[in-house]
């Protein structure tokens, strides 16, 4: 099956340069990008006037708090977690979190997210939800063992990935630490163990805020540091150095740290010292929107004020955070980039507001509309018209 998609502005996020032409999609891989495709095809897709860029990556969310948005009302972390969150979620069904999991990936589908990190409970049956919407994903089931439950919690966690793990190429998987302050340090090295003989990165949450920082050993981190570890937030981070020449992955998360009042990543100082940064959107209730078009202008704004120098953060760099670091992140090969022999995860994207002096700049700041959106080869929404 070979689709071409015809007349697009086509931006590969290997650097700057803009392609105006077209992308040729055999099965599932991109075969060629070039000037004016003149050969055999199945399927041609109009994307004229408009932007052609590889599908967004959500590196850290919780796809089954969908009906929980909003419902920061202004608490702080730990306040909000333990008298909010987790209150409501002991009351959640498994089918209200597979339900919720469906309406989170038609969400992000809709916006321009091809991909993403899922950080939540988890069984087969909810991962049908994913499975059914043709998202891609690095599927997890969160453990801790602060409550009890932690054997009951591994134990899900590993059935769950013997069974599921060959099923589906779309579905990966990761331990889900949830936390370092949530887990003893048995524990964190019972996971990083099982995660290494697995090849499985380790997701989780890090650094915070303040609370947690205080909280956690300097050193239990090291526990994890022969792991690929995938860190969600990772706003105060003073010992940097340790990461250096490690499989390592900060997510950004600027909305959600910002409306629970921890603060934000400093990615320049991440980038400066060659550490992979990504970007996520966290839950909808404390990051309120799983557009990821609506958490970028923030990741490219904020150091700009933090530094008092807008010369410290390009918008490739952000759209590289959000694409082929993503990737990276999350140890998916050959995706995130508009290229030959690349998986064919895009989104073609209406610029609205006119005219356009920078299209980088332009997708981060401007109002725009997400037309189609193509995971691996599939067009799952075609001019605004979900296809699943």
């Amino acid at each position: 099956m070979i689709k071409v998609i015809k007349n697009g502005i086509v931006l590969t996020l290997e650097n700057e340069t803009i392609i105006k032409g077209d992308i040729v999609i055999e099965d599932n891989i991109i075969k060629e990008v070039v000037d004016n495709y003149t050969g055999n095809y199945d399927e041609i897709i109009d994307a004229e006037g408009n932007v052609v860029m590889p599908g967004l990556i959500n590196c850290h969310t919780h796809l089954g708090m969908y009906n929980l948005r909003n419902t920061n009302d202004d608490f702080k972390l730990m306040d909000w977690l333990n008298n909010k969150i987790w209150p409501i979620e002991k009351d959640m069904t498994e089918e209200d979190i597979k339900d919720a999991t469906y309406l989170s990936c038609i969400e992000m589908i809709k916006t321009g997210t091809t991909c993403c990190a899922d950080h939540y409970d988890a069984s087969s049956n909810i991962l049908k939800s994913i499975k059914n919407s043709k998202i891609r994903c690095l599927y997890t089931r969160f453990l801790m063992d602060e409550d009890g439950k932690a054997e009951e919690r591994f134990n899900e966690f590993k059935r769950l990935y013997e069974l599921e793990k060959d099923k589906n190429d779309l579905i990966t998987f990761s331990l889900g630490l949830h936390s370092l302050y949530s887990s003893s340090m048995e524990y964190i090295k019972k996971c990083s163990i099982y995660a290494k003989e697995n090849n499985l990165p380790i997701h989780m949450h890090y650094m915070e805020n303040e609370e947690e920082y205080n909280k956690v050993p300097k050193d239990a981190i090291n526990l994890l540091l022969d792991n690929k570890l995938i860190l969600a937030h990772g706003i105060y981070i003073d010992n940097i150095e340790i990461f250096k020449n490690k499989d390592v992955s900060i997510v950004h998360n600027p909305i959600s740290n910002l409306a629970l009042g921890c603060g934000f990543a400093d990615i320049v100082k991440f980038k400066k010292n060659n550490i992979n940064v990504s970007i996520g959107t966290d839950g909808v209730g404390s990051g309120y929107t799983l557009n990821m078009f609506k958490h970028l202008p923030f990741a490219y704004l904020l150091p700009k004020g933090l530094y008092k120098d807008p010369t410290v953060i390009k918008a490739l760099d952000i759209l590289r955070m959000a694409t082929i670091n993503g990737a990276k992140a999350l140890g998916i090969n050959n995706l995130g980039l508009i290229k030959e022999n690349y998986k064919a995860d895009l989104i073609i994207i209406k610029l609205i507001e006119k005219p356009i002096n920078n299209y980088f700049v332009g997708l981060l700041t401007n109002d725009l509309e997400v037309l189609t959106t193509i995971v691996n080869g599939e067009v799952l929404m075609l001019n605004k018209e979900l296809k699943i």
